[in-house]
């Protein structure tokens, strides 16, 4: 749509009013002075605004008029251009979810954009992060994409649209079973050789839409992976089997046959197996032993997380940097183990490629349309189709497609999360080892089968910048001169509720969530809760709940007065901050058509010769990191395609 020449100026007083400059002294590297225009950040926001759907691009250029016609142009003072941000964010809920969305953007880039010249943010030395640790080896990619001509045609016995946790082992189960089989990957291809350690390229090149991104309803930030390997490129790889709550669930409500028992145990130990699960490389980093010590110190549950780690690969160091992709080679994603494995048994790979329809002849499937590049149109015809584009770009082919019946869309589940930051009493040196080493399943199933884990998250400074509640510039900046002595731990619910994915005009997939099921609203609170006493019994000095308004507790305060003080905090835009890297459940199976897509191995109700074959396929949220759930139901789902696991509705004719 883009911003009228007053809209960019009000942007640039917005953006220089969140991260103002302050006359302080000492500031021997600039950091209080620094303004976000002199890091180039009205032009970044603007950018970000661009890839937003239309309407949210549309309320945010609104917004601007807004701040405009308040005058913050004439505001001679910082508190009086803030006082006018704090006006309208009371203005409504919408105000205050759009306020939160462009200061989100300013902070996240103030503090992560590097500078083009010198690869560096000049304030992360004073965050103590010391950026990139080495530069990129020269590493060949085993994986040689076909680059198809426009108009082309390919035939195949299956294709497979994503290249992810699903997809990856669908394609190299069917290859090796003697299926020519052809996947699709919307993203590019990169691995060691392309990965810098730097977070806003890693996003750009690799996350769905270019690194978080807010629901249509600005409740919850979203990060899904966008790359050849998908979410297993840049996630943190974290091991977890399907909780026997779940797989019993999944049995007996949708009817999913088997999981419940010891043959998905089967598919569990094999997809585990072969990307090399194990927990000897987990050591703790500095807020993995916070947490490690305020889990002892209340008797509760903490482990170390099993992780898919290459030993002879792995170091410490370049561990911190697994959510920009893994330079030393040592993570078992996708691209290495599975992938490689189909392309090694004739499988052809597309990169740069987007499903636009499946095709449907005579009721069943025919294949795929595609574009590839932008602009070269190709099309796959195949007998069966297997759509693996993660839960939120899945339910949008299959509605772009016309196919898939009522429930396409609906069910979306995200493991929201809370967090709460807390400041400890020396450097954590929060940006080595891995980000998922260590973690509690204390609160797993407090209430039937629903619950939370409490987990680390990696340390970033355009996360952590933009996830720190902004109050006023000056406040702001003194939290982020605190960051370098912090830890981050997360409240990750299993959803009882859930929202939807729609499409746009132009069929773009439009999420929504909302916090309305009051088993997520409890969970999320008793979450918040719980993680502010493991910070408080881990000798934290100040822990603050990334919400609205920063709500603090410092070392004398009443601890449970704190708590109380943020549980009282809206959950989503405008309140407490929500984040998902999950996405689950859109396209589910289960036996019933109205509330279900697929049946309980996979295939459509209305289309036979379409499987659904990632996260979007889970009847329920997992509660635990989705990444192995995947993989076992989509091995389950690829042998019920070679006829070695008959499908029920195949086994009963």
């Amino acid at each position: 749509m883009g911003l009228t020449d007053a809209q960019r100026e009000t942007l640039r007083l917005f953006c220089d009013t969140v991260v103002p400059r302050i006359d302080r002294e000492p500031d021997p590297g600039g950091f209080w002075a620094r303004t976000a225009s002199d890091l180039g950040v009205p032009d970044g926001v603007e950018q970000l605004i661009a890839t937003l759907d239309e309407q949210l691009q549309a309320g945010l250029c609104e917004l601007l008029d807004a701040i405009d016609s308040q005058g913050i142009a004439r505001m001679p003072t910082q508190l009086s251009r803030e006082q006018i941000l704090r006006n309208l964010s009371l203005a409504s809920p919408e105000a205050a979810g759009g306020i939160q969305a462009l200061t989100g953007m300013t902070l996240f880039l103030a503090y992560g954009m590097p500078d083009p010249k010198t690869g560096r943010n000049p304030n992360w030395e004073l965050f103590g992060y010391p950026g990139p640790a080495s530069p990129p080896p020269q590493v060949p990619k085993p994986i040689e994409p076909l680059v198809p001509e426009d108009g082309q045609t390919i035939e195949a016995d299956v294709v497979v649209v994503g290249s992810g946790s699903g997809g990856s082992v669908i394609a190299a189960t069917l290859a090796r079973a003697g299926r020519k089989v052809v996947v699709l990957e919307a993203g590019g291809y990169l691995n060691e050789s392309d990965f810098l350690q730097l977070e806003l390229p890693a996003y750009q090149e690799m996350y769905w839409r270019g690194g978080p991104t807010p629901t249509a309803d600005g409740n919850v930030s979203l990060q899904a992976g966008t790359t050849l390997g998908g979410g297993t490129v840049i996630n943190w790889t974290n091991c977890l089997r399907t909780y026997p709550w779940v797989r019993e669930q999944w049995a007996r409500e949708f009817g999913l046959e088997g999981v419940d028992g010891s043959e998905y145990d089967r598919h569990l130990d094999t997809v585990l197996e072969r990307i090399g699960a194990t927990d000897a490389l987990s050591e703790l980093n500095g807020p993995q032993e916070m947490m490690r010590r305020g889990c002892e110190a209340l008797g509760w549950d903490f482990r170390k997380v099993v992780r898919n780690a290459d030993p002879s690969r792995y170091t410490f160091e370049s561990a911190g940097f697994l959510g920009f992709g893994d330079q030393s080679g040592s993570k078992n994603s996708a691209d290495k183990t599975w992938l490689l494995d189909a392309v090694q048994n004739d499988a052809d790979v597309l990169v740069h490629t987007r499903a636009d329809r499946v095709l449907v002849e005579g009721g069943r499937a025919a294949g795929v349309e595609a574009t590839y590049d932008g602009a070269a149109r190709v099309t796959v015809r195949a007998p069966q189709v297997v759509v693996a584009c993660g839960a939120l770009e899945s339910p949008a082919l299959l509605l772009r497609s016309g196919i898939g019946g009522p429930a396409v869309g609906n069910y979306l589940r995200l493991h929201p999360c809370v967090a709460l930051f807390g400041i400890y009493g020396e450097d954590t040196n929060a940006f080595l080892g891995a980000p998922h080493a260590g973690l509690s399943h204390e609160f797993e199933n407090v209430e039937n089968g629903y619950g939370f884990l409490i987990e680390g998250a990696q340390y970033t400074t355009g996360i952590t910048g933009s996830a720190v509640p902004w109050t006023s510039g000056a406040e702001h900046k003194e939290m982020m001169t605190t960051v370098r002595k912090g830890a981050s731990f997360i409240a990750l619910t299993r959803d009882h509720g859930h929202g939807r994915v729609v499409v746009d005009r132009s069929g773009e997939a439009v999420p929504l969530y909302s916090v309305d099921d009051e088993v997520d609203q409890r969970h999320l609170r008793m979450g918040a809760d719980r993680v502010a006493r493991l910070h408080h019994a881990a000798g934290a000095v100040q822990i603050s709940y990334l919400a609205a308004g920063l709500p603090l507790w410092r070392i004398g305060d009443d601890l449970d007065a704190f708590i109380e003080r943020a549980q009282r905090k809206h959950l989503g835009a405008g309140g407490a901050k929500l984040f998902s890297a999950h996405q689950m459940g859109t396209c589910r199976m289960g036996t019933d058509p109205q509330t279900s897509v697929a049946n309980p191995w996979g295939e459509l109700h209305d289309t036979p010769g379409v499987f659904v074959g990632d996260g979007s396929a889970f009847p329920t949220p997992s509660g635990t990191n989705p990444m192995i759930s995947i993989m076992a139901l989509a091995h389950r789902t690829a042998e019920a395609m070679t006829g070695t696991r008959e499908p029920a509705a195949a086994a009963a004719n």
